[in-house]
């Protein structure tokens, strides 16, 4: 049993102090790398298991199974990650030409839609001053000017971000073999080291590894079908560039509840008042009731039900995450929300805490 704080001797305070600053300094030596070791710690959660399996094939041979699973990894994962992003940034590149050039204009495109409007609809816009073209053309089109711009610096610093994505890259994957081929041991000497006991760390360590998996495991899969899908309707509708529009839909469907229909949604709605009415028509359908369903049906069964949080919880941690972590905070923020409530059961349900 740990002494109480007031009876820790000098010696031991400055032993603690010690550990905090060199754990401190550890993990920011750590920090121009931190997205590399985080994807090389959940990549290694996720695939345990085929390292398991791999591990009893390979009569027990730790470094032969950890090469194996690194280079199902590398096949399963990596490559086609690679080949989406070239693609992707190719038709980035070609939608900045566009605009560019003036082959996509965001300008003519808002004439149209308000030029269609009903005039009911148009009076009731004039009340909120929402009816001057021009103004809100100008604002549409130096928007659409910011976001090309963006685009076009991501797109043209590609070469030059490529060698920093190939350390980091090398350094995952460095970093993945050894945490499939020790991992058991090396979680075994943190459980230890955590100063809780074994039925707290039990089901805190639970938790963790449980919700890791089921999020990015739920949330990747349910991103992958939205974004196929709404690519593939795009491309059914000749909507331009449906890869990029396809993976877009991708990221934004790890959003819960919104997700996809923040891309096809201002499609439809631009058929429908251009006049391409059947393309509107189909394009919402095959949304509410195709994507949309993917959604529905399969977040709650891939997410919600191995993590035990409500929907609401899931949403609010996944947009909090993002907001503060970026891409990664989809899997940080429901890890975050899962360890919150966990705590806060084992809290209410310890004995020692509540004793009078």
């Amino acid at each position: 049993m740990n002494p109480p704080a007031s009876q820790y001797t000098l010696q031991q305070k400055v032993f603690l102090f010690l550990l905090t600053i060199v754990t401190i300094g550890f993990f920011w030596i750590l920090t121009p790398y931190s997205g590399a070791v985080f994807w090389g710690i959940v990549l290694a959660i996720l695939f345990i298991p085929l390292h398991r399996r791999l591990l009893r094939a390979t009569g027990q041979k730790h470094n032969v199974a950890a090469l194996l699973t690194l280079l199902s990894i590398v096949v399963m994962v990596i490559i086609p990650v690679a080949l989406i992003s070239a693609s992707l940034v190719q038709q980035a590149v070609g939608i900045y030409d566009m605009i560019k050039s003036g082959h996509i204009d965001f300008g003519r495109y808002f004439s149209q839609i308000m030029n269609s409007l009903p005039g009911w609809l148009l009076s009731l816009l004039e009340r909120f001053d929402l009816t001057s073209i021009a103004s809100l053309q100008a604002k549409l089109t130096s928007i659409a000017s910011q976001v090309s711009q963006v685009a076009a610096k991501y797109a043209l610093n590609f070469a030059s971000n490529t060698f920093d994505f190939l350390v980091s890259l090398t350094v995952m994957l460095y970093l993945l073999f050894f945490l499939l081929r020790d991992g058991h041991s090396l979680a075994g000497r943190i459980k230890t080291a955590v100063p809780l006991s074994m039925n707290y760390k039990k089901r805190l360590f639970s938790n963790f590894t449980t919700v890791i998996r089921a999020t990015v495991k739920g949330n990747v899969l349910v991103a992958i079908a939205q974004g196929a899908l709404g690519g593939l309707i795009f491309w059914i509708l000749h909507v331009q560039a449906p890869l990029l529009w396809a993976v877009v839909m991708a990221f934004l469907s790890l959003l819960p509840a919104v997700g996809a229909a923040i891309v096809w949604a201002p499609v439809a709605v631009y058929f429908l008042v251009t006049g391409s009415v059947w393309q509107g028509v189909v394009l919402i359908a095959f949304g509410v009731f195709v994507i949309g369903l993917v959604d529905n049906l399969l977040r709650p069964l891939l997410v919600g039900k191995d993590t035990k949080m409500p929907d609401y919880v899931v949403l609010l941690s996944t947009i909090g995450g993002m907001a503060l972590f970026g891409l990664n905070g989809f899997v940080i923020g429901p890890v975050i929300a899962a360890l919150f409530i966990a705590a806060w059961d084992l809290f209410a349900s310890a004995e020692e805490f509540h004793q009078e």
